[in-house]
């Protein structure tokens, strides 16, 4: 493992032959031991199984994922891996949007060692080092379609209401030692403290309808594994807007229930619209959670980002 020093500015010709590869590894340490040796497994089987030049680079901090990813001159690496949980590859995304936007696109690798790992879940990783270093080895890409919040990229949904409340409330400390647990704490904080909020929506610059929630999905997985979006993907240059209409304390609860037992299907009030674009309005200031992080606050205007993002992918096609 190398310090990313070494990354200097070498550039791969379009006409040369790419003899080694080399990736930039973007790590977040507040991960922890046990998923730090992780990193090292992968980084190691990477270097002495399939020949890859692995640089390392840690943040210290909120924002540093993305401006390292932001710096890197297109080709000199043959990808940037986010090795993290979804608030690091998020920063990620949102720093190679520039290069993507402008046509020269940098793949985007993933070492899931977050909480949920809802984009690493959508696009069907692995999470043993043998497989996330082979997925990573093995060039074949997936081009994503993002959208942005108020001109901040996410890659799998953003939202207002009760999600986002717990998404901006929830304590570090605890997520840190119980995970999920930590949201499901606070989801309980907010139902029994949060007076109820009622928000307005319009698609596709229709009409306004109001609600007590909106998630505005890019893939069909939510907060791990649930499914809001079923025909959500990332692939598709569509969004899937899952309304939830009714307020109050009992249909907030209702509506939770739904998600996690796989029954929202059948609520006849839930409604999921297909759309290019929306914007919500409601208290000014509410958080917009967008990635499993605040991304935005109201009001918002969410749409498609325009660009593809390639993202290094195993033999499983994605969707």
């Amino acid at each position: 493992m190398r310090d990313s020093s070494e990354l200097g500015g070498v550039a791969v010709g379009p006409g040369a032959a790419a003899t080694v590869r080399r990736l930039l590894v973007i790590h977040n340490p507040v991960a922890g031991g046990r998923r730090a040796r992780r990193l090292r497994a992968v980084v190691e089987r990477l270097e002495t199984q399939h020949g890859v030049q692995v640089l390392v680079r840690s943040t210290g901090g909120r924002g540093d994922a993305e401006a390292f990813a932001r710096d890197v001159v297109p080709g000199t690496v043959d990808a940037v891996v986010a090795a993290g949980g979804d608030g690091t590859i998020n920063e990620v995304i949102n720093g190679l949007a520039a290069h993507a936007a402008a046509g020269r696109a940098v793949p985007l690798g993933i070492v899931p060692m977050g909480t949920a790992n809802v984009l690493a879940g959508e696009l069907g990783l692995p999470t043993d080092p043998d497989g996330v270093a082979r997925v990573l080895a093995s060039a074949r890409t997936a081009l994503i379609h993002p959208a942005v919040a108020n001109g901040r990229v996410f890659s799998m949904m953003a939202g207002v209401g009760l999600d986002a409340r717990v998404v901006e409330c929830v304590d570090t400390r605890l997520k840190r030692r119980i995970g999920k647990g930590a949201y499901v704490v606070e989801t309980l904080k907010q139902l029994a403290t949060r007076p109820d909020v009622r928000y307005r929506v319009s698609l596709d610059g229709g009409p306004a309808q109001e609600v007590a929630a909106v998630i505005a999905a890019k893939g069909h997985f939510y907060g791990g594994r649930f499914v809001c979006a079923p025909d959500a993907r990332l692939t598709e240059p569509e969004l899937q807007v899952c309304l939830f209409p009714r307020g109050g304390r009992w249909n907030a609860l209702r509506y939770v229930w739904g998600v996690t037992a796989g029954r929202l299907r059948h609520f006849p009030d839930y409604r999921v619209i297909p759309a290019r674009r929306l914007r919500i309005e409601g208290p000014v200031g509410d958080a917009v959670q967008g990635d499993g992080d605040v991304a935005a606050r109201l009001p918002v205007d969410i749409a498609l980002a325009g660009w593809t993002l390639p993202v290094l992918v195993g033999p499983t096609p994605v969707g």
